[in-house]
């Protein structure tokens, strides 16, 4: 193939505008480095140099679409609170478990769930970028709480405890990913109301500090944010 001469950066953003199309069509197993490379014209040695691994594309495609997330933006700009923590929390609980559930979401949680049981290259990516784009406006307002006496500081980290937070939903998403879930749980207001304090209890935030954002409105355009685009 004659692809034309681009900037490195260049060449990166064509490979990842021409792979996108493939993934929201074909999904991530049914894009071949082949396919995306092709689509490109370009050769997959030359792919290969700007991205080892198909994996690394995806991930890729998703830190760009995070960055771009206009409710994930907004949350970024909030100040570090206990109100800004317990908007995060409703925010992750409206994504995982909405129902019926996205097929953006859908697709990932089984992309995650394959990979773990394989050798888990597409988790550790997709983690590592969640890690880096999300998990600071949960621990900055975890700290904050704390410091304002609204969460008992504990002994997992408030970094540790995203992830506790995180795994908590992705596994409960899980078991209500088939289009008949293999267990009922109650109805999905009762359901979301007791998750959400239980997980607010887990990370630590005390009785007065639950009660006081009990009623506490939570904007959509504030929760709506895609956890796992990161």
């Amino acid at each position: 193939m004659n692809a034309p001469r681009l900037s490195r950066d260049s060449r990166r953003q064509q490979i990842l505008e021409c792979a996108l199309p493939l993934f929201a069509r074909h999904g991530f197993a049914g894009t071949t480095t082949r396919r995306i490379a092709d689509a490109a014209s370009i050769s997959e040695a030359l792919l290969f140099k700007h991205f080892p691994t198909k994996s690394a594309i995806y991930a890729a495609i998703l830190t760009d679409v995070c960055e771009a997330d206009p409710g994930l933006m907004r949350l970024r700009a909030l100040p570090p609170s206990t109100a800004t923590l317990v908007t995060f929390v409703q925010g992750m609980i409206n994504w995982f478990l909405a129902k019926p559930g996205p097929a953006e979401r859908n697709e990932k949680l089984r992309l995650v769930l394959s990979s773990l049981l394989e050798d888990g290259e597409f988790a550790q990516i997709l983690f590592d970028k969640v890690e880096q784009l999300v998990a600071p406006i949960f621990v900055d307002s975890l700290t904050q709480a704390i410091a304002t006496g609204d969460a008992k500081p504990g002994r997992a980290s408030p970094r540790d405890l995203f992830w506790f937070l995180h795994h908590t939903l992705c596994t409960l998403a899980a078991v209500l990913l088939p289009q008949v879930p293999p267990l009922t749980y109650s109805p999905a207001v009762q359901l979301d109301r007791e998750i959400r304090e239980f997980l607010l209890r887990g990370i630590g935030l005390t009785e007065n500090a639950i009660a006081a954002h009990a009623d506490c409105a939570m904007p959509r355009e504030l929760t709506d944010f895609s956890l796992e685009s990161a």
